[in-house]
């Protein structure tokens, strides 16, 4: 009997079929995984971990690779907070992030409490896309 695979909202198939990508097995997975459940920040390690101790069989690279697929068709946004570490956020709307360096967790700020002043115009042809901020902070 084929284990149910976690989903909230939209189901899995029709949430990548409506972001342009197949629904593999391990996609489907992936996806209830990460929206099971609100808003939430994972590095591919995590969520490695997760899936493992979900039964779901998929490697470490498939992991790291299918984030960056979903990020690239806009189902996820990616957080840098240093050259070795990023996050995948299931929240893609408009805001911002403490990142509490202690414990190495994102916490969001709205939109509306971040304003950005000064940014130059972009260069001849581009545009700005979105401006990121990292608010780095520590437990006092």
């Amino acid at each position: 009997m084929p284990r149910k695979t976690r989903q909230t909202g939209p189901d899995a198939t029709q949430r990548l079929r409506g972001a342009g990508l197949r629904p593999t097995r391990q996609r489907i997975e992936l996806v209830g995984l990460l929206f099971d459940g609100g808003d939430r920040h994972m590095t591919a390690e995590s969520l490695h971990i997760e899936a493992t101790r979900a039964g779901v069989q998929v490697s470490l690279a498939t992991v790291y690779n299918t984030l960056h697929q979903f990020t690239a068709a806009g189902l996820l946004r990616q957080v840098v907070v240093d050259a070795a570490r990023s996050y995948f956020d299931t929240n893609t709307g408009e805001h911002q992030h403490f990142f509490v360096e202690d414990e190495g967790t994102l916490i969001d700020i709205p939109g509306e409490h971040i304003a950005v002043a000064g940014v130059p115009p972009p260069p001849k042809g581009m545009a700005v896309d979105r401006i990121d901020v990292v608010v780095r902070v520590k437990r006092v």
